[in-house]
């Protein structure tokens, strides 16, 4: 494939390449009951991987890396590989978040390890199946495939040190996609403490999406986010969530926009409130 390859997909596109050899569809619902979801109801064909346990290496102390913290490359290798994926593998992936949960974090993990063939499926699985792509409760065989190789992460990655560093420095920007609500302290449902990182801006990755959970045209993502990259350099853009899981979604809308992929913070919110870092709240 090429790798001017589309990071968003279409049900209709996928739909047409449905019996393409080398194509692997993956389902990365999340949340309590996604492995019963996925077995009740899938898209055809369609291998489930699970975000707590294959997209992140969850550690038992969340002040190191935050509740979805990075596996490492040999980890993610043995998934790859458990899922009969190589390097000339199409892989589409999907969630029933419209692509801003686990599909977003697995593009961006495929991503880093060098594969440029992988796309998310646009409205994710209601809109897949609502435009007529199959769906099943059958059980489906992998492949048996040679370990996928993987070196090491290829995008770019921030930490809270430099967070810390960088935050105020007015050549750098760092973004907050979780819900305004979250960003000005008035809720937290998940984190420690409500507010968000002094001097990040709040961008929630929700306005990525229009009112029927499709990602935007890709000319108005550029103009939403032309004022970001007008102002930094593509390497001094930071992007971060509660997990580092729905920050992938600014960075897969981003990407689909034509940008060049920033900073991902995989701590995120969730480490930094863990670790007596100075808290904002309503843009104070």
């Amino acid at each position: 494939m090429s790798e001017n390859l589309s990071p968003i997909i279409e049900a209709a596109e996928l739909l047409k390449i449905y019996n393409q050899e080398n194509l692997i569809i993956v389902d990365a619902c999340a949340g309590k009951n996604a492995k019963a979801d996925y077995d009740a109801r899938h898209l055809t064909g369609a291998l489930h991987v699970d975000l707590n346990t294959q997209l992140a290496d969850i550690k038992p102390d969340l002040s190191k890396g935050g509740r979805h913290p990075l596996t490492t490359v040999l980890q993610f290798s043995k998934v790859l590989t458990g899922l009969g994926i190589t390097a000339t593998s199409h892989v589409v992936v999907y969630d029933d978040k419209n692509g801003s949960n686990a599909a977003a974090r697995f593009w961006w993990m495929l991503q880093s390890a060098g594969h440029k063939s992988v796309q998310v499926l646009n409205g994710g699985l209601q809109h897949a199946i609502q435009a007529g792509l199959p769906a099943t409760s059958n059980k489906v065989s992998v492949a048996k495939v040679d370990p996928y190789i993987i070196k090491k992460w290829q995008l770019p990655q921030s930490d809270i040190v430099e967070i810390e560093n960088v935050s105020s420095d007015k050549n750098y920007i760092v973004i907050d996609v979780r819900s305004t609500e979250r960003y000005n302290g008035e809720t937290e449902p998940i984190d420690l403490v409500a507010g968000h990182i002094p001097e990040a801006v709040n961008i929630p990755f929700s306005e990525n999406l229009d009112e029927k959970g499709l990602f935007l045209p890709k000319e108005q993502l550029r103009n939403k986010y032309a004022a970001v990259f007008d102002k930094a350099k593509n390497e001094n853009v930071i992007v971060h969530c509660g997990s580092g899981v729905t920050a992938c979604h600014t960075i897969l809308a981003m990407a689909y926009a034509g940008y060049e992929i920033p900073k991902l913070y995989v701590g995120s919110g969730s480490e930094w409130s863990r670790n007596n870092k100075v808290i904002a709240t309503n843009d104070k």
